[in-house]
């Protein structure tokens, strides 16, 4: 089987791309990506093909999808505070990128394709844990493009037959997350400072809830669904029904590396919504199989890796 993962460069994308080529039904693993947030260096020691470029250019995908039996597309400009300060660009990439992607599907025959939603679509609504079957609320430009890319694999899979799998990942963390830049994700925010010696920034009073996936998770469904052809066009929530507020998560970290975390506080995020639990039930019944890395486990694995990037104080 040959899969391309479009932002194969990224973090789940290179995590995913090394799931991929661990098992023996996959012959070839091709990644498109423009390295405008993803890294060559991710990619170091594994034997894919690389298609450097946009995926707003057709004869780039056309030349990546040639042959092809999936695609796993997780080609995104990533963050809810990014695209509050450019929601334009925001918008060019992922929700204007999806169609581009679905039509070099259709062109090369009708591929596979599973795409990387976000749970911020579902919003800042009360009733938790979050159904897919609830209504959307998005309140960023990210979680209203992220929106428009589930309606278009609906409609490519009702008006063309496409086969589709839209995910709704909430918040993964772990090896290779960047987190040199203004909009980083918390673990790797708060690891960071942490082992730099820095007291941990919690914009607000540390009280929102999140579900957290561990990369190795993410991947492992991911590489089923493409080898097992999974397919339904309502989106599915990727995370495992465990959230803790942020105050936990700094508490666990602190289990983790040894010692208790300071901590300051600032004002809360535009656009942040503040509970984000999932419902898993529907992720259960396509993945029974799933074996998920339990919270502490990742979170030890991802402070491993990122000692590995810094130097210590």
């Amino acid at each position: 089987m040959r899969v391309v993962v479009t932002g194969g460069a990224g973090f789940i994308g290179a995590n995913l791309v090394a799931a991929l080529l661990d098992r023996l039904e996959i012959t070839e693993v091709r990644v498109v990506d423009d390295f405008s947030s993803g890294h060559k260096a991710n990619l170091a020691g594994l034997a894919a093909t690389v298609h450097e470029g946009s995926i707003l250019e057709p004869e780039l995908l056309d030349a990546a999808f040639a042959g092809a039996d999936a695609v796993v597309h997780l080609a995104a400009l990533p963050s809810v505070p990014r695209s509050v300060a450019d929601p334009t660009a925001s918008h060019r990439v992922n929700a204007t990128g999806t169609p581009p992607v679905l039509e070099a599907a259709r062109r090369a025959g009708g591929l596979h394709v599973v795409a990387a939603s976000s749970s911020a679509v579902c919003g800042a609504g009360p009733e938790l844990p979050k159904r897919e079957s609830m209504r959307p609320e998005p309140l960023s430009p990210y979680a209203v493009d992220k929106l428009a890319a589930e309606g278009y694999l609906r409609a490519y899979h009702h008006c063309y037959g496409l086969g589709v799998l839209p995910l709704r990942f909430f918040n993964v963390f772990g090896p290779l997350q960047p987190a040199d830049h203004a909009y980083a994700a918390v673990v790797p925010a708060f690891l960071t400072a942490a082992l730099a010696g820095r007291p941990v920034t919690v914009h607000g009073d540390g009280g929102q809830t999140r579900d957290f996936v561990y990369v190795g998770t993410v991947a492992q469904v991911l590489c089923t669904a493409v080898l097992r052809r999974v397919v339904d066009p309502e989106p599915v929530n990727v995370a495992l029904g465990t959230g803790a507020t942020l105050l936990e998560l700094i508490a666990e970290l602190g289990e983790v590396l040894g010692r208790p975390l300071d901590v300051a506080h600032t004002e809360p995020r535009a656009g942040d919504v503040r509970d984000s639990v999932a419902d898993s039930t529907r992720l259960r019944e396509l993945f029974p199989d799933l074996a998920p890395v339990p919270l502490r486990e990742g979170l030890a694995g991802t402070a491993r890796w990122l000692r590995t990037q810094q130097p210590q104080p």
